[in-house]
This record gives C-alpha cells, structure tokens and sequence, in this order.
C-alpha cells in the first residue's frame, strides 16, 4: 500500500565509479546467493541506512509533518529531540548487552509524535511519515541490472536471501522500484534478516548466525553461500567469520567501505570484488 510511494519520492541515481577494479574467479558449489541492501541492491544517496541520522534534515521534518496536519512553530527545534529517542533506545539495549544495537523505526516515531502531539497517529499515516522523512534524507533507487540479475540467479536455481540493516520500509522499497513483492523477486523469508526484527545491526555476528542455522534446514552449508555487500567491516568480515564466501560490491563510491584503518580488516580479502551486479552470473 505505501510501496508506491519510493519512486514517487525519488529521483534516479547513478552510480559513482570507485576506482577499483574486479576481481573474479569461478566459486565452485555456490547454492545460495545473500544480499546486503543499501549500497549494493540499491543505491543510497547517503552510502547507508545507518548514515542518516548524522544529517541535519529540520527544514524536511517539520514539513513533512506540517503537510500531515501537525502544525509546526519555525521556531520548534524537533530533529534532535527525534535522533535523541534513537540513541536512548540504543544506550538501552547496549546496557542490556547488545553490542550493535538496532532500533525499530516505528516504535520510534510512535513515540516521538505522543510526545509532541495528542492526537493518536493510525498506524499507517505513521508508517507514511517515517517513509518521507527516510526519503528526504536518505534518496534510494535501484541498482542497475538489479531485478535481470535476480531474474537470472533464479533462473539458475540459487536460493536467494538478505541480511540487511533496514526498517520495515526497506522490503516495501524493493517492492515499490520493482512492482514485485519481496518473494516474487526470490528472496526467502526463511533466509531473509532485518536488523530491525532482531533489535541488532551489522556486524553483529547475531543476524548471520541465524542465516547459518536457516541455510542448515536447507542442508546448505555456510561456505555454499556467498553472500554479497558493500562494507569491508558489516558485510565482509562479519560473514567469513561465519563461514561464508564474500563477494565486495564496490560498484559506487557513497557506499563502498574498505574500512582499512579496521584491524579487523587490515589483512581481509573476499573471495572476488564486484563493480557490477551482473558480474555476479560470471562466477556462479
């Protein structure tokens, strides 16, 4: 019902070349293909979900919700009373013991309107706002190639599934850019991990865990999957740890992240490095 709104609130992105070149080779008993989202099945104005909480969007905000009938003093200072929520939310859940810490979005702007306003939000005009406001700051579009790629890996009888730092609007983007429901791109529900369903983001070890022992139903084992991302520290080191192949898309320059300073990732290569999607179908 909201999908729709993703490419009415966007407009095309291209990707920035990173410089880098690929590197391929043939990766034997591949069965399943896993996928990071931001900055690798789609492009991200800001190179991640997490990043947008850094950018000064006050202007945004209160016409976002000026245009939603709460009415706004210029005056009214909101967006560091709403980024506040997010890092109380996550100083809870570290003094809890989680290490990386992810909150649910729409909990947060439940909360963040009741305590500015009376009035008691239907639950999906909230999930409207917080689809506007992710849009303002955070622009999204596909990847190019990105639904051919899905179309062929499918074709070739690969499992599909994501990891990914996201919020609920994230399967409803891929929806509204590709007019296809998540299953109808081949993603599986059973191999498909939302940060924000398990309270933890990347790179926590948490979220691939639960991809392994969901693979394990299958009888696919972790190094039969490759999976897919853009970051050198959430996607690539936390997935070898796990056992699994590594593919780094490093197909645009906003969100491509070697983290070399990372001791972690100071002597970490992935099995191949992609600068396009379709590069993909080479080597499976």
């Amino acid at each position: 019902m909201l999908a729709h709104l993703f490419p009415q609130l966007n407009e095309p992105l291209e990707p920035i070349p990173t410089g880098l070149s690929p590197r391929l080779s043939a990766l034997e008993d591949i069965q399943a293909i896993v996928f990071d989202i931001y900055g690798t099945l789609v492009l991200s104005g800001t190179g991640d979900i997490s990043i947008a909480q850094t950018i000064d969007r006050e202007s945004e905000l209160q016409h976002i919700l000026n245009n939603q009938g709460y009415r706004i003093d210029k005056n009214t200072q909101l967006l560091e009373q709403f980024y506040s929520l997010i890092q109380e939310d996550h100083a809870n859940s570290k003094a809890s013991g989680a290490v990386y810490p992810e909150v649910d979005i729409v909990e947060i702007w439940s909360r963040f309107l009741a305590k500015h306003f009376s009035d008691l939000v239907e639950p999906t005009r909230l999930k409207e706002i917080a689809i506007r406001f992710e849009c303002a700051v955070n622009p999204v579009w596909p990847m190019p190639d990105l639904e051919t790629v899905l179309f062929k890996i499918n074709a070739l009888n690969k499992t599909l599934g994501i990891v990914s730092n996201a919020q609920f609007y994230t399967p409803l983007m891929l929806e509204g850019f590709t007019h296809k429901k998540i299953h109808e791109l081949g993603f599986q529900e059973d191999l498909s991990v939302w940060s924000y369903k398990e309270g933890l983001g990347k790179p926590s070890m948490t979220l691939f865990e639960k991809l392994s022992r969901a693979l394990s139903q299958r009888n696919i084992a972790p190094h039969q999957a490759l999976y897919v991302g853009n970051d050198m520290l959430n996607d690539i080191w936390t997935a070898s740890q796990a056992g699994f192949r590594t593919a780094l898309f490093a197909g645009d320059q906003r969100s491509l992240r070697l983290r070399e300073t990372d001791e972690r990732c100071k002597d970490l290569n992935p099995d191949i490095v992609v600068t396009e999607l379709t590069q993909l179908l080479e080597i499976i």
